[in-house]
């Protein structure tokens, strides 16, 4: 009998083991490590050293003029593509130019009647 307790508590270890790796497993650490740990002010001064090396060494990449425009017409694309976010630029220059337009006419009135 007392093998079979001993067997029984050993199953019960190793169900217990498992268990708390498991429990371990799923309670990932979120803390940042490396960059991601370190203020923004240490980053860019980092990411600032990596640039002039690279410009220094002649590998930095540099836009042409044609390469830009083809970088923000890309990226104009993608914004066009949101019709509720055109319609509300829209909206604001709408409003914008009848505000100014306004004023204007506000100014012009002031005037003749003095």
């Amino acid at each position: 009998m007392a093998t079979n307790q001993g067997s029984q508590a050993g199953e019960q270890q190793g169900r217990g083991s498992s268990q708390r790796s498991d429990n371990q497993s799923s309670q990932k650490s979120t803390s940042k490590r490396g960059f991601a740990a370190m203020d923004e002010a240490t980053q860019r001064q980092i990411a600032s050293k990596g640039g002039q090396a690279a410009h220094q060494k002649g590998t930095a990449h540099e836009f042409d003029s044609e390469e830009a425009r083809r970088a923000g017409q890309k990226g104009g694309e993608a914004v066009s593509r949101d019709r509720e976010h055109m319609a509300e630029i829209g909206r604001k220059g709408g409003e914008s130019r009848q505000s100014a337009n306004r004023m204007a006419r506000q100014g012009a009135t002031k005037e003749e009647k003095r």
